[in-house]
């Protein structure tokens, strides 16, 4: 997906995204100048945020 679509489908703004992106938290892949975020990927990402209430996330 692209970046807005993953921003869309995330619920997070751009500049959130890019940071998730330079802490080597999202993977951004390129096809030519497009850069994409394969659901694999996003997937990935969703998994490894905290759960609320977990003792993880206080």
């Amino acid at each position: 997906m692209s970046v807005d679509e993953f921003c869309a489908w995330a619920s997070i703004g751009r500049a959130k995204f890019y940071r998730e992106v330079g802490s080597g938290r999202i993977t951004l892949r390129k096809i030519g100048r497009k850069s994409i975020v394969t659901m694999t990927d996003a997937q990935n990402w969703l998994n490894a945020l905290p759960v609320v209430g977990s003792k993880e996330a206080a």
